[in-house]
């Protein structure tokens, strides 16, 4: 695998200005990202007034909804071998070789160890959610490839795009996607260089997304240009409701041309400040999706991410990732007090099983009327061990929001109120059901207190990386 990333390492060796104490610190978290000199860097603002707060209020029982299905890290392996070998030691397993002598070899729908989902599970989840569901909106946050990131190449990354956009165009036809970049669509995988990253060139992949998105899944033609630049775009969702899409793979310590240069990388934010400032002025809501959720970034990015959704949280109404596999939420807070919550983001369940986790997909109703907020959702699961036993597939409800947390709305002040009663019952059954459904149900009960703790301090509660106003224990990525 080093050899993926021999050149990159060398070019941060010969040009970068951070010492080999500071790089030490970005690579292996030896020294804290705020501590670095290039890593201090802010964002401006346009010279307005913030707007006084205005909490949103209850739609009514008869307003209108649409229905969101929200996609992620697919991660299909088109070589996935029934039986093969899933305890390999590699980062991908269940391709080839036997399993030894104790152990069981790949499921034919998929496992739970290291392995990627087969071609024919997830065609199976999307003929089933074409069936079963009734939505008009997809959000698609990326993440195509398999992890078999030490053998890899261009050709495997476009395939993957193409084969995969293909499929779903043809299962949900006449439905709005709207897509969002993943780490692993790069080649060496997570490598997205900036403007003045001569050595490389990413091109290859924003002209072929640029295309399969507009060409296939209806971008409008307007978008080109940014994805085609940057692999990020917005477009109008409906008159008053605004899509971004971010390529948050600029935000990630995994991406090492950022050792060179990490300044707000392309002016994504500023630009992304622009829309938003467009947006409050015209009076539109603001969708945001991207890849990696921004306590997985750099501190600096995370941090004036925070500032920009604190300056306009009357705006944005929806913030939806995915790229942590797990199924979670976490929730924004007024920074001069970091006491009230502000927004929320959500994080989608993968739909691979890689690793420890069933596969799933989330459902979202949208309030069409006036907030533009998340009214519920919902998650469902492929139980991949009745799958496999019965080999047939198995689909499960796992919960609502409103349901299973007794949730009256999903602002962002019943999100802080859920983590409040977590908080007063620390060993109660509320937590822990947060925690299966955090591991797709894989994961039933086994969560001590120090567990339970860290769940909701360093995830639910935590929405920036290097922030201990809440978690004091953990590094997330």
């Amino acid at each position: 695998m080093i050899h993926e990333y021999k050149h990159v390492l060398i070019e941060i060796l010969q040009i970068s200005t951070l010492t080999n104490k500071e790089i030490c610190g970005l690579a292996f978290n030896c020294v804290k990202q705020s501590d670095i000199p290039m890593l201090k860097w802010n964002v401006t603002f346009p010279d307005k007034p913030k707007p006084d707060p205005i909490p949103p209020l209850p739609p009514s029982p008869s307003a209108p909804t649409t229905n969101v299905l929200h996609l992620t890290d697919l991660h299909i392996d088109f070589e996935y071998t029934p039986g093969s070998n899933a305890e390999c030691g590699r980062p991908l397993c269940c391709r080839s070789g036997s399993p030894s002598v104790l152990a069981t070899g790949a499921g034919y729908w998929g496992d739970y160890r290291t392995c990627d989902l087969p071609l024919w599970t997830a065609e199976a989840i999307f003929n089933y959610i074409a069936r079963n569901e009734e939505f008009d909106i997809i959000y698609f946050t990326g993440d195509l490839p398999p992890h078999n990131i030490w053998n890899q190449s261009y050709e495997d990354q476009l395939y993957s795009l193409n084969r995969i956009t293909d499929m779903l165009a043809t299962i949900f036809p006449n439905k709005k996607f709207y897509p969002a970049v993943g780490n692993h669509e790069a080649y060496p995988s997570d490598l997205f260089p900036t403007s003045n990253i001569k050595s490389d060139n990413i091109s290859w992949l924003y002209d072929a997304l640029a295309n399969k998105w507009i060409n296939q899944l209806g971008l409008p033609n307007d978008t080109r240009s940014d994805i085609s630049l940057g692999a990020y775009y917005t477009t109008l969702i409906k008159p008053g409701l605004r899509l971004i899409s971010l390529n948050t793979n600029y935000c990630t310590q995994y991406n090492y041309w950022l050792f060179i240069s990490s300044n707000d990388p392309l002016n994504q934010l500023q630009w992304l400040i622009q829309w938003l400032q467009y947006a409050e002025d015209n009076d539109e809501k603001v969708h945001i999706i991207g890849h990696i959720p921004p306590p997985s970034c750099l501190a600096v990015y995370s941090w004036n991410y925070y500032k920009i959704i604190n300056r306009y949280e009357n705006t944005v109404t929806g913030q939806f990732f995915g790229h942590t596999h797990n199924d979670e939420f976490m929730i924004f807070y007024d920074e001069l007090t970091m006491k009230r919550p502000v927004s929320v983001a959500y994080v989608a369940p993968s739909l691979t099983s890689y690793s420890s986790m069933n596969p799933g997909y989330r459902m979202y109703s949208i309030d069409m009327s006036n907030t533009s907020y998340v009214v519920d959702h919902r998650t469902n699961i492929l139980n991949l061990t009745a799958t496999n036993w019965f080999n047939k597939t198995v689909f499960l409800e796992e919960y609502s929001a409103r349901n299973a947390y007794n949730m009256t709305n999903l602002f962002p002040n019943d999100w802080n109120d859920l983590v409040e009663r977590m908080q007063r019952d620390i060993d109660g059954s509320l937590i822990e059901r947060a925690y299966q459904y955090f591991t797709k149900s894989f994961v039933n009960g086994q969560c001590d207190r120090p567990c339970r703790l860290n769940l909701i301090n360093c995830h639910f509660k935590t929405a920036r990386s290097e922030d201990t106003t809440f978690c004091t224990t953990e590094k997330r990525h």
